[in-house]
């Protein structure tokens, strides 16, 4: 018996996980506006007869998420309160016959590069001429720009390959088309997202090219921010350094995943590098883009990881100083190469140095916003909430960093507009300003 009247065609997109998601979210719902579904965004309306659940696989507590959201919709759907549910991308990737066995109630799963048979199941048509046609789900103003994907690198201790395939690079021009109808739209921040945008280009053009990618995307009427993700330290190509001191339009940001500094950790994790070529990369990096905000990330508690490579590590934050910085918990991975590794760092001491990492970080961020009082910024505000206009200068990405807080009850910003904002007061990961006279 059915509890709930729902519309039959109305499809209910669920995304979980990383950026790059968003974006496969984004393209897929644009497919499905084309074919006439009525399609909504994490919607809580209770009101759709169809629900698609974008997976993420990437460590254990986004495995764990998906998987709990897998369940509740299955349950929704025992309950007859949806008609069909679908669920695709990495966690389906790669435990499709584990998730089929276990759960019940899914009609169908699909893998991270199957769009064409999932709108097929729907009796919908893959569009070839909407490439670059999205719906999108961030605030109209900024956009994720997927360059690639997949991944060729070998590190130890990362699935994604699994999940996501080999590298594959999209053509420069198919990227301009994407931003120039994006521009159309209001977008004026493109963040370009990869598994590693620096390997970009290797397949397609035999040559690191993402220098070339990033003058055509500058040259997009509309753009005023550009901002790189996922930059691979090992081969990195230095030409993006000359381009983003040339191109007021490319943020002075560069998000690069380090992941430890102890070259014992180092090599395990099959990363190529050393601590001496990685700290030479982060001189040259600041030496040739005065000013540029760099973020990290970081894997504690990795294999092998001795009170010595920890202590090496927490000294090497102290010192490196870095704008940005998260840190993981190692997940031990099934197929990995690490999974070969015994898994002997205790979860409870993983935590701890995670929380040790993040305290020194805290008192570094605290420092570096306090420098910037009274100076002004470039601002993009992206959100009104709490009595404050919530924005972000070109240093700062969205739902990462931090963010400038502006008091609306004596102040008006519009949405999606810059302002120049002078900074009067700073906490650990946030700024508070007024404009500048």
């Amino acid at each position: 018996m059915k509890t709930k009247s729902f519309k039959k065609n109305k499809i209910n997109v669920i995304t979980l996980g990383c950026s790059k998601n968003v974006y496969d979210s984004e393209v897929l719902m644009g497919q499905l506006r084309a074919n006439k579904f009525d399609v909504a965004h994490e919607s809580t309306d209770d009101d759709s007869g169809i629900v698609i659940i974008n997976t993420c696989g990437f460590i254990d507590n986004a495995k764990q998420e998906s998987i709990d959201t897998i369940l509740e919709f299955a349950q929704a759907k025992e309950a007859g309160k949806i008609d069909k549910l679908i669920v695709t991308g990495c966690l389906s990737e790669r435990y499709k016959p584990e998730l089929s066995r276990e759960i019940k109630n899914v009609d169908e799963f699909f893998g991270t590069r199957d769009l064409p048979l999932l709108l097929k199941s729907l009796g919908a048509d893959y569009k070839h001429e909407l490439i670059g046609e999205r719906l999108l789900t961030t605030p109209k103003h900024y956009a994720y720009l997927k360059i690639s994907e997949g991944c060729d690198r070998p590190c130890s201790f990362c699935a994604i390959p699994l999940m996501r395939g080999t590298h594959i690079s999209t053509p420069i021009e198919e990227l301009v088309s994407q931003a120039k109808t994006l521009a159309t739209k209001g977008v004026k921040e493109l963040i370009l997202i990869a598994q590693d945008l620096t390997y970009y280009g290797l397949d397609i053009y035999k040559k690191r090219n993402l220098s070339e990618l990033l003058k055509h995307l500058s040259d997009v009427n509309g753009i005023e921010w550009i901002r790189l993700h996922y930059a691979f330290p090992s081969g990195f190509p230095m030409d993006i350094l000359d381009v983003m001191n040339e191109r007021e339009n490319i943020c002075k940001y560069l998000d690069m995943p380090l992941q430890h500094i102890s070259d014992n950790m180092l090599r395990s994790m099959r990363r190529g590098t050393t601590r001496q070529k990685t700290n030479d990369l982060i001189t040259e990096i600041r030496s040739k883009v005065p000013g540029i905000a760099l973020r990290t990330t970081l894997i504690g508690g990795y294999p092998g990881e001795t009170e010595s490579d920890f202590e090496e590590m927490k000294s090497w934050v102290k010192e490196s100083r870095f704008d940005r910085l998260g840190i993981f918990a190692y997940s031990h991975e099934e197929n990995t190469h690490a999974y070969l590794l015994d898994d002997n760092v205790s979860d409870e001491v993983k935590r701890e140095r995670c929380a040790e990492i993040m305290a020194i970080q805290q008192v570094i961020s605290s420092e570096k916003n306090e420098a910037k009082i009274g100076q002004t910024f470039k601002v993009l505000f992206d959100r009104k909430e709490g009595g404050y206009f919530v924005g972000r200068t070109e240093f700062d990405s969205p739902e990462v960093d931090n963010e400038v807080l502006l008091e609306a009850k004596d102040n008006y910003v519009r949405i999606g507009d810059f302002a120049d904002i002078r900074i009067t007061d700073a906490g650990e990961f946030d700024l508070f300003g007024v404009p500048a006279k």
